[in-house]
Protein backbone atom coordinates (compact mmCIF):
# COMPACT_ATOMS: atom_id res chain seq x y z
CA UNK A 1 0.00 0.00 0.00
CA UNK A 2 1.36 3.42 -0.96
CA UNK A 3 2.07 6.10 1.62
CA UNK A 4 -0.25 9.12 1.29
CA UNK A 5 1.25 12.48 2.25
CA UNK A 6 0.11 16.07 1.84
CA UNK A 7 3.14 17.51 0.06
CA UNK A 8 6.17 15.72 -1.37
CA UNK A 9 9.18 17.98 -1.92
CA UNK A 10 11.70 16.37 -4.25
CA UNK A 11 15.13 17.84 -3.49
CA UNK A 12 16.67 18.54 -0.11
CA UNK A 13 18.84 21.54 -0.95
CA UNK A 14 18.23 25.03 0.46
CA UNK A 15 15.13 25.67 -1.66
CA UNK A 16 13.45 22.37 -0.82
CA UNK A 17 14.29 22.66 2.86
CA UNK A 18 13.06 26.26 3.06
CA UNK A 19 9.77 25.24 1.47
CA UNK A 20 9.45 22.27 3.83
CA UNK A 21 9.94 24.61 6.81
CA UNK A 22 7.23 26.96 5.57
CA UNK A 23 4.76 24.12 5.05
CA UNK A 24 5.51 22.45 8.38
CA UNK A 25 5.11 25.77 10.18
CA UNK A 26 1.55 25.84 8.85
CA UNK A 27 0.91 22.30 10.07
CA UNK A 28 1.25 20.64 6.67
CA UNK A 29 2.59 17.08 6.63
CA UNK A 30 5.55 17.30 4.26
CA UNK A 31 8.14 14.73 3.17
CA UNK A 32 11.41 15.65 1.50
CA UNK A 33 12.91 13.08 -0.89
CA UNK A 34 16.62 13.74 -1.42
CA UNK A 35 18.70 11.68 -3.85
CA UNK A 36 21.98 12.24 -1.99
CA UNK A 37 22.64 9.93 0.92
CA UNK A 38 24.73 12.61 2.69
CA UNK A 39 24.85 16.41 2.50
CA UNK A 40 27.27 17.82 -0.05
CA UNK A 41 30.24 19.46 1.66
CA UNK A 42 31.31 21.67 -1.27
CA UNK A 43 29.61 25.04 -1.57
CA UNK A 44 29.17 26.76 -4.91
CA UNK A 45 27.00 29.49 -3.36
CA UNK A 46 28.57 31.70 -0.70
CA UNK A 47 26.15 34.57 -0.24
CA UNK A 48 22.81 35.43 1.34
CA UNK A 49 21.39 38.67 0.01
CA UNK A 50 19.48 41.26 2.07
CA UNK A 51 16.05 40.07 0.92
CA UNK A 52 16.89 36.46 1.81
CA UNK A 53 17.88 37.62 5.30
CA UNK A 54 14.55 39.46 5.50
CA UNK A 55 12.77 36.25 4.47
CA UNK A 56 14.49 34.39 7.31
CA UNK A 57 13.74 37.23 9.74
CA UNK A 58 10.05 37.07 8.82
CA UNK A 59 10.09 33.70 10.56
CA UNK A 60 12.55 34.59 13.31
CA UNK A 61 15.22 32.30 11.85
CA UNK A 62 17.94 34.80 10.95
CA UNK A 63 19.97 34.52 14.16
CA UNK A 64 21.94 31.29 13.46
CA UNK A 65 22.80 32.51 9.96
CA UNK A 66 24.08 35.85 11.22
CA UNK A 67 26.15 34.03 13.85
CA UNK A 68 27.79 31.77 11.24
CA UNK A 69 28.22 34.28 8.41
CA UNK A 70 30.25 37.42 7.81
CA UNK A 71 28.47 40.65 6.79
CA UNK A 72 29.89 42.39 3.72
CA UNK A 73 28.63 45.92 2.95
CA UNK A 74 29.24 45.68 -0.80
CA UNK A 75 28.66 43.32 -3.70
CA UNK A 76 29.53 43.27 -7.37
CA UNK A 77 27.83 43.31 -10.73
CA UNK A 78 29.80 41.57 -13.46
CA UNK A 79 33.00 42.08 -11.45
CA UNK A 80 32.94 45.81 -12.25
CA UNK A 81 35.49 47.85 -10.34
CA UNK A 82 32.86 50.03 -8.65
CA UNK A 83 31.19 47.91 -5.99
CA UNK A 84 27.48 47.91 -5.22
CA UNK A 85 26.78 49.64 -1.92
CA UNK A 86 24.21 47.67 0.08
CA UNK A 87 24.51 50.03 3.06
CA UNK A 88 22.17 52.46 1.29
CA UNK A 89 19.26 49.99 1.08
CA UNK A 90 16.03 50.41 3.06
CA UNK A 91 16.42 47.29 5.17
CA UNK A 92 17.70 46.13 8.54
CA UNK A 93 20.23 44.00 6.64
CA UNK A 94 22.39 46.53 4.82
CA UNK A 95 24.88 43.90 3.64
CA UNK A 96 25.29 40.56 1.98
CA UNK A 97 26.13 37.68 4.31
CA UNK A 98 29.18 35.64 3.36
CA UNK A 99 28.16 32.10 4.33
CA UNK A 100 28.73 28.78 2.59
CA UNK A 101 25.87 26.89 1.01
CA UNK A 102 26.78 23.86 3.11
CA UNK A 103 26.19 25.86 6.30
CA UNK A 104 22.97 27.37 4.95
CA UNK A 105 21.70 23.92 4.05
CA UNK A 106 22.68 22.44 7.43
CA UNK A 107 20.89 25.21 9.32
CA UNK A 108 17.74 24.83 7.23
CA UNK A 109 17.78 21.06 7.67
CA UNK A 110 18.11 21.47 11.43
CA UNK A 111 15.16 23.85 11.40
CA UNK A 112 13.09 21.51 9.21
CA UNK A 113 13.68 18.53 11.48
CA UNK A 114 12.74 20.59 14.54
CA UNK A 115 9.41 21.33 12.83
CA UNK A 116 8.80 17.64 12.20
CA UNK A 117 9.64 17.46 8.51
CA UNK A 118 10.21 13.91 7.29
CA UNK A 119 13.54 14.03 5.40
CA UNK A 120 14.36 10.87 3.49
CA UNK A 121 17.87 10.70 2.10
CA UNK A 122 18.92 8.27 -0.60
CA UNK A 123 15.50 8.42 -2.27
CA UNK A 124 15.61 8.84 -6.05
CA UNK A 125 12.34 9.64 -7.83
CA UNK A 126 12.00 8.01 -11.24
CA UNK A 127 8.28 8.02 -12.00
CA UNK A 128 5.55 10.64 -11.64
CA UNK A 129 1.91 10.41 -12.62
CA UNK A 130 -0.68 12.98 -11.62
CA UNK A 131 -4.47 13.15 -11.75
CA UNK A 132 -7.10 15.57 -10.49
CA UNK A 133 -6.76 14.39 -6.89
CA UNK A 134 -3.02 13.94 -6.39
CA UNK A 135 0.34 12.73 -7.67
CA UNK A 136 1.87 9.25 -7.59
CA UNK A 137 5.63 9.03 -7.18
CA UNK A 138 7.84 5.98 -7.51
CA UNK A 139 11.55 5.37 -7.39
CA UNK A 140 14.32 3.62 -5.49
CA UNK A 141 15.78 3.95 -2.01
CA UNK A 142 18.97 2.06 -1.18
CA UNK A 143 18.25 -0.40 -3.95
CA UNK A 144 14.62 -0.99 -2.95
CA UNK A 145 11.54 0.34 -4.70
CA UNK A 146 9.30 2.89 -3.04
CA UNK A 147 5.94 4.38 -3.94
CA UNK A 148 3.87 7.15 -2.43
CA UNK A 149 0.97 9.42 -3.23
CA UNK A 150 0.88 13.13 -2.44
CA UNK A 151 -1.74 15.81 -2.82
CA UNK A 152 0.95 18.05 -4.33
CA UNK A 153 4.54 17.57 -5.49
CA UNK A 154 7.16 20.31 -5.63
CA UNK A 155 10.28 19.82 -7.72
CA UNK A 156 13.19 21.51 -5.97
CA UNK A 157 15.63 19.01 -7.45
CA UNK A 158 18.00 21.28 -9.33
CA UNK A 159 18.93 22.09 -12.88
CA UNK A 160 18.38 18.56 -14.23
CA UNK A 161 15.07 18.24 -12.35
CA UNK A 162 13.48 14.83 -12.88
CA UNK A 163 10.19 16.26 -11.59
CA UNK A 164 10.20 18.91 -14.31
CA UNK A 165 11.01 16.34 -16.96
CA UNK A 166 8.40 13.81 -15.82
CA UNK A 167 5.76 16.54 -15.61
CA UNK A 168 6.50 17.49 -19.21
CA UNK A 169 7.33 21.11 -18.43
CA UNK A 170 9.48 22.79 -21.05
CA UNK A 171 12.81 24.32 -20.07
CA UNK A 172 13.63 26.97 -22.64
CA UNK A 173 16.77 29.00 -23.13
CA UNK A 174 20.32 28.68 -24.40
CA UNK A 175 23.05 26.06 -24.15
CA UNK A 176 26.49 26.60 -22.65
CA UNK A 177 28.69 28.78 -24.85
CA UNK A 178 31.47 29.63 -22.36
CA UNK A 179 32.83 27.95 -19.25
CA UNK A 180 34.82 29.08 -16.23
CA UNK A 181 36.81 27.32 -13.52
CA UNK A 182 36.56 27.19 -9.76
CA UNK A 183 39.10 25.93 -7.27
CA UNK A 184 39.16 25.80 -3.47
CA UNK A 185 42.90 25.70 -2.85
CA UNK A 186 45.74 26.63 -0.52
CA UNK A 187 47.61 29.77 -1.60
CA UNK A 188 51.10 30.21 -0.22
CA UNK A 189 51.21 33.81 -1.52
CA UNK A 190 47.61 35.09 -1.55
CA UNK A 191 46.68 38.64 -2.60
CA UNK A 192 47.20 41.29 0.05
CA UNK A 193 43.51 42.30 0.06
CA UNK A 194 40.89 39.94 1.60
CA UNK A 195 38.88 39.85 -1.63
CA UNK A 196 40.64 40.34 -4.94
CA UNK A 197 39.31 40.57 -8.50
CA UNK A 198 40.62 41.80 -11.81
CA UNK A 199 39.82 41.49 -15.51
CA UNK A 200 42.37 42.21 -18.22
CA UNK A 201 43.04 41.13 -21.80
CA UNK A 202 44.40 37.80 -20.52
CA UNK A 203 41.32 36.87 -18.50
CA UNK A 204 39.50 37.51 -15.24
CA UNK A 205 39.97 36.24 -11.71
CA UNK A 206 38.22 36.54 -8.37
CA UNK A 207 39.80 35.30 -5.11
CA UNK A 208 38.11 35.20 -1.71
CA UNK A 209 39.17 33.54 1.56
CA UNK A 210 36.87 30.66 2.51
CA UNK A 211 38.43 29.53 5.78
CA UNK A 212 41.85 29.70 7.44
CA UNK A 213 44.33 28.58 4.80
CA UNK A 214 41.76 28.01 2.02
CA UNK A 215 40.91 30.41 -0.79
CA UNK A 216 38.35 30.17 -3.56
CA UNK A 217 39.70 31.02 -6.99
CA UNK A 218 37.19 31.71 -9.80
CA UNK A 219 38.80 32.09 -13.19
CA UNK A 220 37.78 33.15 -16.69
CA UNK A 221 40.53 32.20 -19.15
CA UNK A 222 39.85 33.00 -22.84
CA UNK A 223 42.11 30.09 -23.82
CA UNK A 224 40.00 27.64 -21.76
CA UNK A 225 36.48 29.07 -22.02
CA UNK A 226 35.48 26.54 -24.69
CA UNK A 227 36.40 23.54 -22.56
CA UNK A 228 33.32 21.31 -22.03
CA UNK A 229 31.55 21.63 -18.68
CA UNK A 230 32.02 17.92 -18.03
CA UNK A 231 35.81 18.06 -18.57
CA UNK A 232 37.49 17.80 -15.18
CA UNK A 233 39.60 20.72 -13.97
CA UNK A 234 43.15 19.82 -12.95
CA UNK A 235 45.40 21.74 -10.59
CA UNK A 236 47.95 22.21 -13.37
CA UNK A 237 45.31 23.69 -15.67
CA UNK A 238 44.12 26.10 -13.00
CA UNK A 239 47.69 27.02 -12.08
CA UNK A 240 48.62 27.78 -15.70
CA UNK A 241 45.52 29.94 -16.20
CA UNK A 242 46.06 31.87 -12.95
CA UNK A 243 49.65 32.54 -13.97
CA UNK A 244 48.47 33.81 -17.36
CA UNK A 245 46.05 36.29 -15.77
CA UNK A 246 48.05 37.34 -12.68
CA UNK A 247 51.66 36.70 -13.67
CA UNK A 248 52.00 34.27 -10.73
CA UNK A 249 50.26 31.12 -9.53
CA UNK A 250 50.10 32.59 -6.00
CA UNK A 251 51.71 29.46 -4.59
CA UNK A 252 48.64 27.36 -5.40
CA UNK A 253 48.54 23.82 -3.99
CA UNK A 254 46.47 21.22 -2.13
CA UNK A 255 43.13 21.56 -3.96
CA UNK A 256 40.04 20.81 -1.86
CA UNK A 257 37.59 21.07 -4.76
CA UNK A 258 37.96 21.78 -8.48
CA UNK A 259 35.00 22.38 -10.78
CA UNK A 260 34.01 23.79 -14.16
CA UNK A 261 30.75 25.61 -14.79
CA UNK A 262 29.06 27.21 -17.77
CA UNK A 263 26.52 29.80 -18.81
CA UNK A 264 23.61 27.56 -19.83
CA UNK A 265 20.55 29.72 -19.19
CA UNK A 266 17.00 28.34 -19.05
CA UNK A 267 13.64 28.95 -17.41
CA UNK A 268 10.65 26.66 -17.00
CA UNK A 269 7.73 27.48 -19.28
CA UNK A 270 5.45 27.24 -16.27
CA UNK A 271 6.12 26.97 -12.54
CA UNK A 272 2.87 25.06 -12.05
CA UNK A 273 1.38 22.20 -14.02
CA UNK A 274 -1.66 20.70 -12.33
CA UNK A 275 -0.54 19.50 -8.91
CA UNK A 276 3.18 19.74 -9.74
CA UNK A 277 5.13 22.91 -8.97
CA UNK A 278 8.77 23.93 -9.45
CA UNK A 279 11.10 26.08 -7.35
CA UNK A 280 14.75 27.10 -7.35
CA UNK A 281 17.13 25.69 -9.96
CA UNK A 282 14.41 23.31 -11.15
CA UNK A 283 12.63 26.43 -12.45
CA UNK A 284 15.60 28.56 -13.59
CA UNK A 285 19.31 28.11 -14.25
CA UNK A 286 21.94 30.66 -15.24
CA UNK A 287 25.59 31.62 -15.01
CA UNK A 288 26.34 32.01 -11.27
CA UNK A 289 26.98 35.75 -11.41
CA UNK A 290 26.29 37.87 -8.37
CA UNK A 291 25.43 34.92 -6.14
CA UNK A 292 21.72 35.13 -6.94
CA UNK A 293 20.59 31.54 -7.62
CA UNK A 294 20.29 30.22 -4.08
CA UNK A 295 18.68 33.47 -2.95
CA UNK A 296 16.00 33.45 -5.63
CA UNK A 297 15.32 29.81 -4.74
CA UNK A 298 14.73 30.69 -1.08
CA UNK A 299 12.41 33.48 -2.16
CA UNK A 300 10.53 31.09 -4.50
CA UNK A 301 10.00 28.84 -1.50
CA UNK A 302 8.70 31.68 0.68
CA UNK A 303 6.26 32.75 -2.04
CA UNK A 304 4.96 29.22 -2.61
CA UNK A 305 4.84 27.93 0.96
CA UNK A 306 2.07 30.08 2.43
CA UNK A 307 -0.03 29.81 -0.72
CA UNK A 308 0.13 26.03 -0.84
CA UNK A 309 -0.60 25.82 2.88
CA UNK A 310 -3.58 28.16 2.51
CA UNK A 311 -5.08 26.06 -0.27
CA UNK A 312 -4.50 22.78 1.57
CA UNK A 313 -6.17 24.12 4.71
CA UNK A 314 -9.10 25.60 2.74
CA UNK A 315 -8.18 29.11 3.83
CA UNK A 316 -7.66 30.34 0.27
CA UNK A 317 -9.15 29.61 -3.16
CA UNK A 318 -7.37 27.17 -5.45
CA UNK A 319 -6.67 30.09 -7.79
CA UNK A 320 -4.16 31.45 -5.26
CA UNK A 321 -1.69 28.79 -6.43
CA UNK A 322 -1.87 30.21 -9.96
CA UNK A 323 -0.39 33.43 -8.60
CA UNK A 324 2.83 31.55 -7.81
CA UNK A 325 3.78 31.36 -11.49
CA UNK A 326 2.38 34.81 -12.19
CA UNK A 327 4.55 36.36 -9.45
CA UNK A 328 7.74 34.34 -9.58
CA UNK A 329 8.20 33.71 -13.32
CA UNK A 330 8.98 37.41 -14.00
CA UNK A 331 11.54 37.33 -11.17
CA UNK A 332 13.20 34.23 -12.64
CA UNK A 333 13.17 35.78 -16.10
CA UNK A 334 14.78 38.99 -14.81
CA UNK A 335 17.39 36.83 -13.09
CA UNK A 336 18.35 35.10 -16.33
CA UNK A 337 18.59 38.44 -18.13
CA UNK A 338 20.83 40.12 -15.59
CA UNK A 339 23.16 37.12 -15.36
CA UNK A 340 23.45 37.11 -19.16
CA UNK A 341 24.39 40.79 -18.98
CA UNK A 342 26.99 40.07 -16.31
CA UNK A 343 28.45 37.23 -18.36
CA UNK A 344 28.89 39.59 -21.30
CA UNK A 345 30.64 42.10 -19.01
CA UNK A 346 33.19 39.48 -18.00
CA UNK A 347 34.70 39.44 -21.48
CA UNK A 348 38.33 40.33 -22.02
CA UNK A 349 38.33 42.11 -25.39
CA UNK A 350 39.39 45.76 -25.55
CA UNK A 351 35.83 46.81 -26.40
CA UNK A 352 34.38 45.00 -23.36
CA UNK A 353 37.10 46.44 -21.13
CA UNK A 354 36.19 49.93 -22.37
CA UNK A 355 32.52 49.24 -21.64
CA UNK A 356 33.41 48.02 -18.16
CA UNK A 357 35.36 51.19 -17.46
CA UNK A 358 32.42 53.35 -18.56
CA UNK A 359 29.84 51.41 -16.53
CA UNK A 360 32.07 51.51 -13.44
CA UNK A 361 32.03 55.27 -13.78
CA UNK A 362 28.23 55.30 -14.01
CA UNK A 363 27.96 53.24 -10.82
CA UNK A 364 29.67 55.99 -8.86
CA UNK A 365 26.33 57.79 -9.07
CA UNK A 366 24.59 56.88 -5.77
CA UNK A 367 21.12 56.63 -7.34
CA UNK A 368 22.26 54.25 -10.11
CA UNK A 369 24.33 52.23 -7.66
CA UNK A 370 21.38 51.84 -5.30
CA UNK A 371 19.03 50.88 -8.13
CA UNK A 372 21.30 48.07 -9.28
CA UNK A 373 21.95 46.93 -5.70
CA UNK A 374 18.18 46.73 -5.14
CA UNK A 375 17.81 44.68 -8.30
CA UNK A 376 20.61 42.27 -7.46
CA UNK A 377 19.38 41.87 -3.89
CA UNK A 378 15.71 41.35 -4.95
CA UNK A 379 14.63 44.41 -2.97
CA UNK A 380 12.81 45.87 -5.99
CA UNK A 381 10.32 43.01 -6.47
CA UNK A 382 6.71 44.20 -6.61
CA UNK A 383 3.95 41.64 -7.12
CA UNK A 384 0.75 42.23 -9.08
CA UNK A 385 -2.68 42.08 -7.49
CA UNK A 386 -3.39 38.61 -6.10
CA UNK A 387 -6.68 38.52 -8.06
CA UNK A 388 -8.48 37.45 -4.89
CA UNK A 389 -11.58 39.17 -3.53
CA UNK A 390 -10.45 42.00 -1.27
CA UNK A 391 -11.68 41.96 2.33
CA UNK A 392 -14.46 44.43 3.10
CA UNK A 393 -12.90 47.73 4.11
CA UNK A 394 -14.33 50.87 5.63
CA UNK A 395 -12.33 53.30 3.59
CA UNK A 396 -10.67 53.67 0.24
CA UNK A 397 -8.26 51.06 -1.13
CA UNK A 398 -4.78 52.41 -1.86
CA UNK A 399 -3.32 50.41 -4.73
CA UNK A 400 0.05 52.17 -4.87
CA UNK A 401 1.40 49.85 -2.16
CA UNK A 402 -0.07 46.60 -3.50
CA UNK A 403 2.58 43.90 -3.81
CA UNK A 404 5.45 45.93 -2.35
CA UNK A 405 7.69 44.47 0.33
CA UNK A 406 7.80 46.15 3.70
CA UNK A 407 11.07 46.46 5.61
CA UNK A 408 11.25 45.38 9.24
CA UNK A 409 9.73 48.59 10.61
CA UNK A 410 9.89 49.58 14.23
CA UNK A 411 6.30 49.84 15.50
CA UNK A 412 5.05 51.71 18.54
CA UNK A 413 2.18 49.83 20.20
CA UNK A 414 -0.72 51.36 22.12
CA UNK A 415 1.03 50.72 25.44
CA UNK A 416 4.15 52.57 24.24
CA UNK A 417 6.22 49.43 23.71
CA UNK A 418 8.29 49.21 20.52
CA UNK A 419 8.49 46.01 18.48
CA UNK A 420 9.60 45.20 14.99
CA UNK A 421 7.07 44.39 12.29
CA UNK A 422 8.54 41.00 11.41
CA UNK A 423 8.20 39.81 15.02
CA UNK A 424 4.45 39.60 14.45
CA UNK A 425 4.90 37.34 11.40
CA UNK A 426 6.91 34.45 12.79
CA UNK A 427 3.90 32.12 12.62
CA UNK A 428 3.62 32.48 8.84
CA UNK A 429 0.21 34.17 9.00
CA UNK A 430 -1.24 37.29 7.42
CA UNK A 431 -0.91 40.42 9.54
CA UNK A 432 -3.62 43.04 9.84
CA UNK A 433 -1.76 46.18 10.88
CA UNK A 434 -4.18 48.84 12.09
CA UNK A 435 -2.56 52.24 11.92
CA UNK A 436 -5.65 53.97 13.32
CA UNK A 437 -8.51 52.92 15.57
CA UNK A 438 -11.60 51.10 14.36
CA UNK A 439 -12.47 47.52 13.65
CA UNK A 440 -10.76 47.24 10.26
CA UNK A 441 -11.72 44.68 7.60
CA UNK A 442 -13.06 41.19 8.07
CA UNK A 443 -10.13 38.78 7.87
CA UNK A 444 -9.82 34.98 7.94
CA UNK A 445 -9.82 33.77 11.54
CA UNK A 446 -6.89 31.54 12.46
CA UNK A 447 -4.77 32.76 9.54
CA UNK A 448 -4.39 36.41 10.50
CA UNK A 449 -2.73 38.19 13.40
CA UNK A 450 -4.06 41.63 14.31
CA UNK A 451 -1.94 44.48 15.69
CA UNK A 452 -2.68 48.15 16.27
CA UNK A 453 0.46 50.26 16.10
CA UNK A 454 2.19 53.13 14.31
CA UNK A 455 5.60 53.15 12.63
CA UNK A 456 8.16 54.67 14.96
CA UNK A 457 9.42 56.87 12.11
CA UNK A 458 7.34 59.00 9.77
CA UNK A 459 7.44 57.00 6.54
CA UNK A 460 6.05 58.92 3.59
CA UNK A 461 4.45 55.89 1.90
CA UNK A 462 2.39 55.10 5.03
CA UNK A 463 1.09 58.62 5.66
CA UNK A 464 -2.68 58.86 5.57
CA UNK A 465 -3.26 55.11 5.73
CA UNK A 466 -5.71 53.51 8.12
CA UNK A 467 -4.24 50.07 7.84
CA UNK A 468 -2.47 47.33 5.90
CA UNK A 469 -3.17 43.68 5.34
CA UNK A 470 0.29 42.17 4.94
CA UNK A 471 0.87 38.83 3.25
CA UNK A 472 2.80 36.08 5.08
CA UNK A 473 5.82 36.82 2.84
CA UNK A 474 6.01 40.46 3.97
CA UNK A 475 4.51 42.01 0.85
CA UNK A 476 1.42 44.23 1.03
CA UNK A 477 -1.80 42.50 0.05
CA UNK A 478 -4.10 45.48 0.53
CA UNK A 479 -3.82 48.94 2.02
CA UNK A 480 -6.61 51.39 2.76
CA UNK A 481 -6.99 55.02 3.80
Amino acid sequence: MKDVIEVAVVGGGPTGLMLACELALAGIAVTVFERRAEPVQQSRALTLHPRSLEVLALRGWEGPFLERGKPLPTGHFGMLDTRLDFSALDTTFKFTLFISQAVTEALLEERARSLGVDIRRGYEVRELLQDDEGVDLAGSASGRAFRCRARYVVGADGARSIVRQLAGIGFVGTDTSVTAMLGDVVLSAPPSTPAFSTINTRGGIMIVPLSPGIHRVILFDPERMQAPVKESVTLDELRRSVTRVCGTDLGMRDPQWLSRFGNETRIAETYKSGRVLLAGDAAHIHFPAGGQGLNVGLQDAMNLGWKLAGVLRDRAPLSLLDSYHRERYPVGNALTRNTEAQTALMGCSPSVLALRDMLSGFLKDPALNRSLAERLGAMDVVYPDLEMPAPRFEGELVTALTGKRLPDLELKLLDGAVRRLYSFMHEGKWLLLRLRGGDGPDVPQGWTNVVQARPDDDREELRGLSGLLIRPDGHVGWAWA
